[in-house]
Order: structure tokens, then C-alpha cells, then sequence
């Protein structure tokens, strides 16, 4: 029986092979990626970069990439602004960061000439198939938003919306969560989830279920639902969507899953005009392709909901 994860690597062969732009390429773990997503039907590239070193890089790790398209830019800086305008162009469908810093490649993605910016605050979207779980879980924020506020957290749930419509989840629901499921005015978090939830209701934002605040336990467990008498709230057990207080709760928990459950896992920036795949170097290559399969999917979700 396949898994969830692995239905939407699926529905990525039934459409045209998406293209994904690579700021400074020459880096060993993103062309084994890029290699393995050609391989599997996923998405071809454009390597972007000092041309030199991509070809010294890919022969370093037995890696054919003469089918590939290569833009030599020597400079990182030049190079990211190169690959993002590709995108930005409609060239390429997706951007990812290669051998460059974090901050110079966001800066690439938030450039007012030939960036992705939208006006939406950027926010980062994990989606998670978790063996024994018959359904996909979709975490924010894990890597980008330190401290969100009120604000954030809306934004937050307006961008990974995309996401869960393009991975076949319509009106998820959303669990922003907290140590308790009550409000508590010394928690800012709790006080914000109940604002998160009265917005959702009031119908100031849309698309989606909110119920908040919830523990953990109460997104994620419906026994822990029933033991604890929780049986009229919105969720119970069954969130599509956890929506972290900070970055803290959402790295540990992330990386708690990443290393001890079994897992299938996609990443990617979200709030762009585009799909931008920021994965850490730390990531094994599955975890690249992955992240690939999935901006290859909301590509195509967004050219069909244009």
C-alpha cells in the first residue's frame, strides 16, 4: 500500500516536467538532488553558477549533469540574482538555493526587480507523511519566523493554504498550539490562538478550521480528545495543520520527527510568487528531491489557479 507522500510524487508524473532554477549550483548535495529528480520524472534544472566548479563538483561525486542547462555566473550574488530572475521570467518554475548563504538567498527572493516577493510575509511549510498516519500533516513555522505575532501567524495559515489545496487537502484544519488548550492571559500564544479562531469564524480568515489554542496531544490524538472531554471542539485529534507559537516548538518537534519516527518529509518557503525550496544542508538528499516533488506540484497548482 503506498504511502501519502509518495501518491503526490505520482501525480507529479502526470504533468509536464517542471523546471527548477539553482542559485549557485556547485554544491554536491543539490546536483545529487537535481540528478535523482531528473531520474525520477520530477523536474529538470538550470545550474546556475561558476560553471568550473559545477563540473568539477558533479565529477567529484560520479554525477552526469551534460543533460542539464548551465549558466556560468561567477560571482554567488549575480548568480542568485541570475537564477531568481529565471524564475521570475517564467524560464523556471521553482528556485532553489544551492552553495550560498541563507540571507543571500533570501535577499535574491525578496529583490524588488527580479524577486518573488508578493507583500505577504514569507513563511516556512513542512509537510510531513508519517508512517501509520493515513494522512498528510503540515507544519509551520519550523525554520523562518522566530517570534511570530498575530499578524504572522494569519499570514502564516493564508500561505500554507496553497499548499494543502495542491497536496489535495481542502479546508484543512488548523491547530495553533500552546503547552494548554485554554486560554491563559499570561500565554500570549493562547491569547493569540483564540484571536486566530475568532477571525476564522467571523470570517476574517477563510479557507480553512481553526481551533485554538490546543495542546499537542489534542491536535494530533483523538484518544487524548476523548480522555481529556474535548469532544466539541472543532478538532479532535484530526488537525491537518500545526501552526507552532515560535520557532523553538516547531525546530523541536520537526527534527524529534525527523529522527525518530519514520518519516517522508517536503520543505519549502512559502508567501512567494513561486515555489522557493529552502532546505537545509543537513537534509539527506530524499529530503531535497522531496521538497522538489513538492514545489513541482504547487507549480502546477499555481499555473491552474491563476
Amino acid at each position: 500500500m503506498s504511502r501519502p507522500f509518495e501518491e503526490l510524487v505520482a501525480k507529479v508524473k502526470n504533468f509536464e516536467m517542471k523546471k527548477v532554477s539553482v542559485a549557485v549550483a556547485q554544491d554536491s548535495a543539490v546536483i545529487e538532488a537535481v540528478r535523482m529528480a531528473k531520474d525520477r520524472g520530477i523536474a529538470t534544472a538550470i545550474l546556475v553558477g561558476d560553471e568550473d566548479k559545477i563540473k568539477a563538483v558533479a565529477a567529484s561525486i560520479n554525477t552526469d549533469i551534460s543533460d542539464f542547462e548551465i549558466v556560468d555566473v561567477k560571482d554567488d550574488i549575480e548568480a542568485s540574482l541570475t537564477a531568481v530572475k529565471l524564475v521570475r521570467d517564467g524560464v523556471a518554475d521553482m528556485y532553489m538555493k544551492g552553495l550560498l548563504q541563507t540571507k543571500d538567498f533570501l535577499k535574491s527572493v525578496l529583490n524588488k526587480e527580479v524577486g518573488l516577493r508578493t507583500g505577504s510575509a514569507l513563511s516556512h511549510v513542512c509537510v510531513f507523511d508519517v508512517k501509520g498516519w493515513d494522512h498528510l500533516m503540515f507544519l509551520t513555522d519550523v525554520a523562518f519566523i522566530p517570534y511570530p505575532t498575530l499578524e504572522d501567524k494569519k499570514a502564516m495559515i493564508e500561505n500554507v493554504l496553497p499548499i494543502t489545496s495542491a497536496c489535495g487537502v481542502e479546508n484543512p484544519k488548523v491547530a495553533p498550539l500552546a503547552a494548554v488548550e485554554v486560554v491563559n492571559p499570561k500565554m500570549p500564544c493562547t491569547v493569540e490562538a483564540a484571536e486566530l479562531t475568532r477571525m476564522n469564524k467571523e470570517g476574517e480568515l477563510t479557507g480553512c478550521i481553526v481551533d485554538g489554542p490546543l495542546s499537542l496531544d489534542l491536535a494530533i490524538e483523538p484518544e487524548a480528545a476523548m480522555h481529556k472531554g474535548a469532544t466539541d471542539r472543532a478538532i479532535q485529534g484530526d488537525a491537518d495543520v500545526l501552526l507552532f507559537p515560535d520557532i523553538h516548538a516547531g525546530n523541536l518537534v520537526y527534527k524529534a520527527m525527523v529522527h525518530t519516527a519514520d518519516v517522508i518529509n517536503g520543505n519549502m518557503l512559502t508567501g512567494t510568487k513561486a515555489p522557493v525550496i529552502l532546505t537545509s544542508r543537513s537534509d539527506s538528499a530524499e529530503v531535497k528531491v522531496n521538497s522538489l516533488a513538492l514545489g513541482a506540484l504547487v507549480a502546477e497548482y499555481q499555473k491552474n489557479n491563476q
